[in-house]
């Protein structure tokens, strides 16, 4: 037999013979954590692009500060942003073609989500269908690792879960009438916020991070409603968001407390933290057409201006200033920061 031969046979035998387990191993080091992200667009990454909707951001300006290129992410994704601070690759979407390697996680995100099934129906990947896609990964992810590595993973994995805004934002801007009967659902987004949770622990769910919901009564479409409006927003329904958060916190610390959750953090990024950055206008979003520019349209100088067009506000994670109990604060910014302001800046791993 010649030596090539031979070299051929051995590479054929080991590649057979090689355990599967052992290659799973190989790949996921002891310290290795999955990251797991749902939501709305403020942690979407692309999965629209999957879906027939309007709601899209495959197309500039988006994704020009990033990758240069429109992939459809909304500008500066939470999620990306947080891979990037805590060492963890980038979580393509769940719908990307040919994206299986959900040992790093999946995010299965949607912009315009809610978590109720009638917010936008059949437009977006609603709460309770971004559930069925992890468990249909799972299930995908123990026929591949075994039943124990995939128990493992979860476990040790960080659940970030952001969404509710376009719950209360959607119906007003569709009847403004109905402010009065959106109250009653803070009680269902936080009933089926809970039985969602419930779920994603009993598959392992161990770490989470909660984000609260932004002042969504001052985007420039919500104060483009107001009759002659002179730059306030609409209170009624930023009253709602800090309702909406003050449940969630209450049911965050319960969850805590009754499970003995390894680690969760409750971040509500709804005060601004404009004074550090070099924005110059805080109040007109960069992109539109109409009052504060709340009509979708592209625009040119982004990075001027703290709001972009109608109520997607542009989000950068930073890990500002103070931790409590080592848990970060996260604040609303856009796309450039103040530098000497960022060298400042404390990390701290949330794995």
């Amino acid at each position: 037999m010649s030596l090539r031969l031979y070299f051929c046979f051995l590479v054929l035998y080991a590649s057979i013979s090689f355990p599967t387990k052992c290659f799973g191993n190989i790949c996921l080091p002891k310290d290795h954590v999955a990251f797991f992200i749902f939501g709305d667009s403020i942690v979407d990454v692309g999965n629209n692009n999957y879906i027939t909707t309007y709601l899209q951001a495959n197309f500039f300006p988006y994704g020009e500060t990033f990758f240069k290129y429109p992939l459809g992410e909304l500008p500066m994704a939470v999620s990306f942003q947080i891979s990037l601070r805590a060492n963890l690759p980038l979580i393509p979407p769940y719908l990307y073609p040919g994206s299986n390697r959900y040992s790093d996680g999946a995010n299965f995100a949607s912009t315009g989500a809610g978590v109720l099934a009638e917010t936008r129906r059949g437009l977006v990947i609603d709460l309770n269908t971004q559930l069925h896609y992890f468990k249909n990964m799972e299930t995908l992810l123990k026929h591949k690792r075994g039943e124990e590595e995939s128990k493992t993973l979860l476990v040790k994995a960080v659940y970030l879960i952001c969404i509710g805004s376009n719950d209360y934002f959607v119906p007003f801007t569709t009847n403004s009438s109905v402010l009065k009967s959106l109250q009653k659902n803070t009680n269902s987004i936080g009933y089926i916020y809970t039985l969602i949770y419930q779920e994603i622990y009993k598959k392992g769910g161990r770490k989470y991070v909660f984000l609260g919901l932004p002042p969504a009564g001052c985007a420039p479409s919500i104060k483009a409603l107001i009759p002659g409006n002179t730059g306030a927003g609409m209170e009624e329904l930023t009253a709602l968001a800090k309702l909406h958060n003050r449940a969630l916190s209450k049911s965050v610390k319960i969850w805590y407390v009754t499970l003995s959750l390894a680690f969760i953090a409750h971040n509500v990024f709804y005060y601004c933290c404009t004074q550090y950055f070099s924005f110059t206008e805080g109040k007109i979003s960069c992109c539109g057409s109409g009052p504060y520019r709340g009509i979708p349209s592209c625009g040119e100088r982004s990075n001027e201006y703290e709001l972009w067009e109608k109520v997607t506000f542009c989000f950068l994670t930073l890990f500002c200033s103070s931790y409590r109990k080592g848990l970060p604060t996260i604040c609303r910014v856009n796309l450039e920061w103040n530098s000497q302001y960022h060298r400042s800046l404390q990390s701290q791993s949330i794995v």
